[in-house]
């Protein structure tokens, strides 16, 4: 599937209210719970994707943009939410995610961005030149990833729960 911004929007609004639905309301025996050392909870998700909003996607999208000398992106840190989100409520969360990503929104969307705008290149610390297209792409991967690890992380809390039935449900040994 080639990259088309109204798609990739159509999913990146979709975000906040699928967690939404899958988290509001829950004990902490399903948005506390992760999958061993070194791995998040839903609520740990729920924060990177907060701080993502806050340091990621747009503002690396306003570098690429904005083509000055200095197109190179500032490093990411991936473990902020765990600083950021101290304290904080997982309706909290769930609220400050719907602002931003709602805020976010309205930024690309006012951009009326061109393909000659999409092709534009900032670059990355890792990776080198990148192009806004990639970026926006990457935006939407990401957070369909990490709603894909938010449910496995869920479906493992009953993986002693379902018996033989482990056999055929394969996001359990994942």
């Amino acid at each position: 599937m080639d990259f088309a911004l109204p798609a990739a929007i159509a999913i990146l609004e979709r975000t906040p209210n699928t967690l939404r639905a899958l988290l509001e309301g829950l004990g902490p025996e399903w948005t506390d719970s992760d999958e061993g050392p070194d791995t998040w909870s839903p609520y740990v998700v729920l924060g990177h994707l907060i701080h993502g909003e806050n340091a990621d996607w747009i503002p690396r999208a306003r570098i690429i943009l904005e083509q000055g000398p200095d197109r190179r992106f500032t490093p990411f840190d991936r473990f902020a939410q765990f600083r950021e989100s101290e304290g904080k409520s997982l309706a909290q969360l769930l609220d400050e995610l719907d602002r931003l990503r709602a805020a976010n929104l309205a930024t690309l969307t006012g951009w009326k961005l061109t393909e000659a705008q999409l092709a534009l290149e900032g670059e990355h610390p890792a990776f080198g030149a990148v192009t806004l297209r990639q970026l926006l792409a990457t935006w939407v991967a990401h957070d369909l990833g990490h709603l894909a690890q938010v449910t496995r992380v869920m479906a493992k809390q009953y993986r002693d729960a379902v018996g033989p039935w482990r056999a055929y449900l394969p996001v359990m040994d994942r």
